[in-house]
């Protein structure tokens, strides 16, 4: 493996080139708390790859809790309490390190619970919709 050659270019944006392949980091955070997503992946100072929140359901018939992968910004609610979901639609947008990541429904279900609104900072396993 050669060395890696790092570029910005951006605020929090990096070009990592190693062994001639290219890839794009985000970095956001403050000192002694770094924040890094790569490849669909996220990580945490000291860049150890963080477990990504998935929906929790504790039983067939329990609510199940979308959560937030990492500390992040609320910029859509797509759903409202009652709503139908189905798999794949979008619950909840949010941004963090300049990204957009998309909060999907996993089945079809019923909204039972929105615990987030536009604009709201969140961080990570803050749960943002209960589904059931």
């Amino acid at each position: 493996m050669s060395t890696p050659r790092i570029v910005s270019v951006g605020d929090g944006e990096y070009l990592v080139e190693v062994d001639g392949r290219q890839h794009v980091v985000h970095v956001a955070g403050e000192p002694g708390n770094r924040w890094m997503h790569w490849n669909g992946h996220v990580f945490q100072r000291p860049f150890e790859e963080v477990p990504v929140p998935r929906a929790r359901r504790a039983d067939a018939d329990a609510r199940q809790s979308f959560t937030a992968p990492m500390p992040a910004t609320v910029l859509k609610v797509t759903v409202e309490v009652g709503a139908s979901v189905h798999r794949g639609d979008t619950l909840v947008v949010l941004e963090a390190m300049k990204m957009e990541l998309p909060i999907r429904a996993e089945a079809d279900a019923k909204v039972s619970a929105v615990r987030c609104k536009p604009g709201e900072l969140v961080q990570a396993g803050a749960v943002l919709v209960e589904i059931e």
